[in-house]
C-alpha cells in the first residue's frame, strides 16, 4: 500500500534532488508499484492536501513548498535551484534545505527585484515585510491564488498602495525574520519518512506560538487537516 507519508517523502526527496518533481514512471520505479496504484495513490495525496496535481492528469504541480512551474520566487543555493510558491513557501524551502540560500523574488511581484539572503540560519534583509491577504481557514479554496498573493514588500505604505491598486483586502504584515522562524517550525517535519498534515488544532497553536494573533490566522474548528 503506498501511504501518503511514503509517497510524499518520494516526491519531496527527488525534487530536492533533482531539481524537479519526478513524473508517474520515475514513481513506480522507485516505488515498485503498477501505474495504476501510483496515480489512485497522487489524486488520494491531492485530496488529503498534500500535493496539487495538474488539472488534466497525474502530474506533480506543487508540493509544499515546492512549485514545479515558474514563479515569482526563485531559491538558489550551491547545490541547485528551486521555485517557491510564495515568500512564507520560499522561506520553507531554505527550511528543508538546512544550507545559505539567496531568495530572488520583486516586490509586490511587479516592483523592483530584491534578494533575499539567509546565512547561518540567519535572514540578512530583516527590514522586509511579508503580507497575508488570504484567511488561512480559506486558503484550500484556491491554493495556487492563495500563495500567489502572499508577498515581499519595503514597507506599509507599499502594502497600502499595492492592495488599493489591485482590489485585495489588506490582511497581515509581519516582518520576514519572524515568519522565517515560523517556516522553520512549519515545514520542519516536511522531508519525515513518517510526515503527516498539521490538524486544524495543531496548526492554531503553531501560529499562536509563533505570534501570528491577527484575524487572517484564525482557523475554523474541524477534525480535518491544513
Amino acid at each position: 500500500m503506498i501511504t501518503h507519508s511514503i509517497l510524499h517523502h518520494v516526491i519531496l526527496k527527488y525534487l530536492i534532488e533533482k531539481g524537479y518533481a519526478p513524473e508517474v514512471d520515475d514513481l513506480c520505479h522507485l516505488l515498485h508499484e503498477e501505474k495504476d496504484n501510483v496515480v489512485t495513490a497522487l489524486y488520494a495525496l491531492q485530496d488529503y492536501h498534500g500535493v496539487v496535481l495538474h488539472p488534466h492528469a497525474p502530474k506533480i504541480w506543487v508540493i509544499h513548498p515546492f512549485s514545479t512551474a515558474p514563479t515569482n520566487f526563485i531559491v538558489r543555493s550551491a547545490k541547485g535551484s528551486w521555485w517557491g510558491n510564495c515568500a512564507w513557501c520560499s522561506l520553507g524551502v531554505a527550511a528543508l534545505l538546512h544550507e545559505d540560500v539567496t531568495i530572488t523574488t520583486s516586490f509586490g511581484a511587479h516592483g523592483e527585484s530584491v534578494e533575499i539572503h539567509i546565512s547561518e540560519g540567519v535572514v540578512l534583509e530583516s527590514d522586509l515585510l511579508i503580507h497575508f491577504p488570504i484567511p488561512m481557514r480559506e486558503a484550500w479554496d484556491n491554493v495556487i491564488y492563495t500563495c500567489s498573493t502572499m508577498l515581499v514588500f519595503k514597507d506599509q505604505e507599499e502594502i497600502s498602495l499595492w492592495c488599493n491598486q489591485h482590489r485585495i483586502h489588506k490582511g497581515d504584515v509581519q516582518p520576514i525574520s519572524k515568519v522565517w522562524e515560523f517556516a522553520q517550525i512549519w515545514y520542519g517535519r516536511h522531508r519525515d519518512p513518517d510526515w503527516k498534515k498539521w490538524t486544524m488544532q495543531e496548526a492554531q497553536e503553531i501560529f499562536h506560538q509563533c505570534g501570528l494573533n491577527h484575524p487572517v490566522w484564525q482557523l475554523e474548528d474541524s477534525s480535518s487537516r491544513f
